[in-house]
C-alpha cells in the first residue's frame, strides 16, 4: 500500500453511510489515483518534519524499508537524497512505476508487503507513513510485528495513521469506494509497542489534503526504537 490514507464517511448521526459502492482492492484504488495522491499529501508539513526527527537518527548509509512507498515522494525521495539505502514496496503498479522515475537512487518493489519475506534485522529502519488502513486491525497489528523483526535491535520505527476507533468501515476516498480499519490514539499507540518498539515520540495534527473533497483529519505521527 501506498502512504494512502482515508477516513469512515459517515452520517451525521455517526453510523456509516449506506448505499455505498463495494470497496476496491487497494492496487486498484491507488492505480487511478497515482500522482493525484502525491499532490494531494506530498506538502505536509507533519510529515516532512517526521522525516526530519527519522533522518537525525539514522547512520550514514543507513538501509530503510518504506512501507507503502506510493509515488516514492516525500518519504523515498528525502531518504535517499540524504544517501540511504531505501527500499519501497507497494501494491500499486502505477504508483511502483511512477516512484522508480521520481527516486531513481531507491529500489521499489511492487507487491503486498504481507506476502514478502524479509530477514532478521535486514534493516536500520522502517517507515509506514499511512499505509496500514486499508488492513484489518489484526492484519495491521501482524505486519507490525513482522517489521519489528526485520529491524535490528535499536533500529528505528516512523509511523503514522489517522487516529479513529473504527473497523473495517466503508469509506469514500478521493472518490474511490474502500473499507478502512484504524485504532484511537492510545490504543495505536500500544499496539506499537506491542510489536516490539519502544514508543519515545508522538505528535498529532489536523491535516486538510489539497484536493476538492480534501477535509480536515487527524494524523499521528509516531516514532519509535526496536528493542
Amino acid at each position: 500500500m501506498s502512504d494512502h490514507q482515508g477516513q469512515p464517511a459517515e452520517r451525521p448521526d455517526g453510523d456509516p453511510a449506506p448505499h455505498q459502492a463495494p470497496a476496491l482492492p487497494a492496487a486498484t484504488v491507488f492505480d487511478a489515483l497515482g500522482a493525484e495522491y502525491e499532490r494531494a499529501f506530498a506538502a505536509s508539513a507533519a510529515h516532512h518534519a517526521s522525516l526530519d526527527r527519522l533522518l537525525e537518527h539514522l547512520a550514514p548509509g543507513s538501509r530503510v524499508l518504506d512501507v507503502g512507498s506510493g509515488t516514492g515522494v516525500p518519504t523515498a525521495r528525502r531518504l535517499a537524497g540524504a544517501g540511504h539505502r531505501v527500499v519501497g514496496v507497494d501494491v500499486s503498479p502505477v504508483m511502483t512505476a511512477l516512484a522508480a522515475r521520481q527516486v531513481p537512487d531507491a529500489e521499489f518493489r511492487c507487491g503486498d508487503i504481507r506476502e514478502l519475506p524479509w530477514a532478521d534485522g535486514e534493516f536500520d529502519a522502517v517507515c509506514v507513513y499511512f499505509s496500514l488502513l486499508q488492513m484489518s486491525r489484526g492484519e495491521q497489528s501482524g505486519l507490525l510485528g513482522g517489521l519489528a523483526r526485520a529491524v535490528r535491535p535499536g533500529g528505528r520505527l516512523a509511523v503514522a495513521t489517522v487516529p479513529v476507533d473504527v473497523a473495517d468501515v466503508s469509506a469514500v476516498f478521493m472518490g474511490q469506494p474502500v473499507v478502512v480499519s484504524s485504532f484511537g490514539e492510545e490504543e495505536f499507540a500500544s499496539v506499537v509497542a506491542g510489536a516490539g518498539f519502544a514508543v519515545e515520540e508522538r505528535h498529532s495534527v489536523l491535516f486538510t489534503p489539497d484536493h476538492p473533497a480534501g477535509a480536515p483529519e487527524p494524523h499521528l505521527f509516531l516514532h519509535g526504537r526496536r528493542i
